[in-house]
């Protein structure tokens, strides 16, 4: 979801908490991995179905390494944006209106208290 579309439908609070959680859903996916992967090396040691298990590991290495990439992706950019969330005007954090889209990943927002406009990038 683009970052206009997010702070429109659900504002920037409750964006900002999405983001954090789907972040951290997939650090808890590259966690059960990481179980996996073990969990396949201990039974590989028993000899049975060692094709099976090296599937495992090689499934569990794969899927594990793209959620902690998308865990860190997804954490960096809504900590970048949440950075910028201050008003520059009176510094209230959080507290503003999508005035409009700009360029991709750029938006101009204005705050809810003393109506000064600021740009939110990525």
């Amino acid at each position: 979801m683009k970052l206009s579309d997010g702070i429109r439908k659900h504002g920037f609070r409750k964006w900002y908490e999405r983001d954090l959680l789907q972040s951290h859903a997939h650090m808890v996916l590259a966690f059960l991995c990481l179980i996996v992967v073990f969990a396949a090396f201990e039974l590989m040691s028993d000899g049975r179905n060692v094709a099976a298990n090296i599937a495992a590991v090689a499934i569990g290495t794969a899927v594990g390494a793209w959620a902690v990439r998308r865990y860190i992706g997804l954490l960096t950019i809504a900590e970048a944006i949440a950075h910028q969330a201050d008003c520059p005007g009176c510094g209230t954090y959080a507290r503003f209106t999508l005035v409009r889209d700009l360029p991709p990943g750029e938006v101009e927002v204005a705050c809810k208290q003393c109506r000064v406009n600021w740009r939110i990038q990525l």
